[in-house]
């Protein structure tokens, strides 16, 4: 690597990774959100890790000799405007023009233009909409301080706004599946389409790089983006069978700006896979002193194979106790089914029970029916029999007294 390549600009401040070991003592292997956006915000505030991620990800000709002292970092402007959201996120100037070139036709042509960082561990479908608010704000604060220096100028016809690439650095296993343009977050609609803004974003996912890849590379943000691919003890397995000549030869002349970056990610990595702390010391050092291929030669032996032995036997039980209670469930059930059904006939029968009992029940209404009117003919022929009777007394009365 040539001294322009691993020149750090003189007003970027030494990385301080103090605050980041703080942050992960006690988290016992529990890699949290928080620690991943610390130490990318890390990696990429170096300028000479920032410029091997660029050279080597973006297929960007303008970009391809891109050096540190080329590249200003101006992440700490845009707090003011987005706060805390803004944390874990990079906004870099990269110079790409002479300012003569920039001011030929009358147009002000920014000398530069802005590289935009934004890390995920998972997909979000709604970042580019998150990007487009940071590319708002960086224009807004660049029109800002144009018109510090130059009242009116970004009214005038030549006013231009520097190209802003926004990136994704993505460490997720999943692939990404967001739309990775502005317009696929927008209502689908064809006939509006010449009124919806648009611009792409690009993804750099690490899992997209076998290890091979990245080690061929030779450079530091390489090496960076294989440790950061471990998130399981498969990877951490693969990583440990890397010949430690190739590791360490990445590192021989690395500055110590960027091996103190390494060390913060180093520590990240003793805190995921749940080191102890005398053997994260251990392992720190060995980083310090350029022996990172022999990085866990000392360390409390790591058994992979228990580990999934471990693994599988966890899996295997708790598959057990699934079947066990998908079995139970299965008889619940079924008990709850016979019983349905036992209810079911029951209510069958109660309505044919009840059918029953009104039919029973018309019948004997009719039945009573029947007797009432037979009662009342009954009565009718015994009133005629006794007024038949009354007129054959009266008659025989008749008879005797003409007698």
């Amino acid at each position: 690597m040539s001294d322009r390549k691993n020149k750090l600009p003189a007003e970027t401040p030494a990385v301080n990774t103090r605050k980041f070991r703080e942050s992960g003592r006690g988290l016992k292997g529990k890699y949290n959100q928080h620690n991943r956006d610390i130490s990318c915000k890390t990696v990429f505030g170096n300028s000479v890790l920032c410029a091997q991620f660029l050279r080597d990800n973006l297929n960007m000709p303008m970009l391809k000799d891109v050096q540190p002292e080329d590249i200003e970092d101006v992440s700490e402007r845009y707090h003011p405007y987005l706060g805390t959201e803004f944390n874990s996120d990079s906004v870099k100037r990269i110079r790409i023009l002479d300012i003569e070139k920039g001011k030929k036709d009358g147009k002000t042509e920014p000398a530069f233009l802005v590289s935009l960082i934004e890390h995920k561990s998972f997909v979000d479908y709604d970042v580019s909409m998150q990007l487009l608010r940071y590319m708002i704000c960086i224009w807004t604060e660049y029109r800002r301080e144009m018109e510090k220096t130059s009242g009116g100028c970004s009214g005038q016809k030549g006013f231009r706004y520097p190209v802003i690439i926004p990136i994704v650095y993505y460490e997720g296993r999943q692939e990404w599946t967001a739309d990775r343009h502005l317009q696929g977050r927008i209502r689908d609609s064809s006939d509006l389409i010449k009124w919806i803004p648009d611009f792409r974003y690009e993804v750099v996912r690490i899992h997209d790089y076998s290890d091979r890849e990245l080690l061929e590379r030779g450079d530091e943000m390489s090496l960076i983006m294989l440790i950061n691919k471990i998130q399981n003890a498969a990877d951490l397995e693969q990583f440990m069978q890397i010949p430690p000549d190739q590791m360490n030869r990445i590192i021989q002349n690395s500055p110590e700006h960027v091996l103190e970056v390494l060390v913060t990610v180093m520590e990240s990595l003793c805190v995921k896979i749940d080191v102890s702390a005398e053997e994260r010391l251990q392992c720190v050092r060995k980083v310090k002193v350029r022996d990172m291929g022999y990085l866990f030669e000392n360390m409390e032996k790591i058994s992979i194979q228990e580990e999934r032995r471990k693994t599988e036997e966890q899996r295997r039980k708790t598959e057990e106790e699934r079947k066990k209670t998908e079995e139970q469930r299965k008889k619940t059930e079924e008990q709850r089914r016979k019983t349905e059904e036992q209810r079911k006939k029951t209510e069958e029968e109660r309505k044919k029970a009840e059918e029953q009992r009104k039919k029973t029940e018309e019948q004997r209404r009719k039945t009573e029916e029947q007797r009432r009117k037979t009662e009342e003919q009954r009565k009718r022929a015994e009133e005629a029999e006794e007024k038949l009777r009354a007129a054959e007394e009266m008659i025989r009365r008749l008879q005797e007294g003409r007698a």
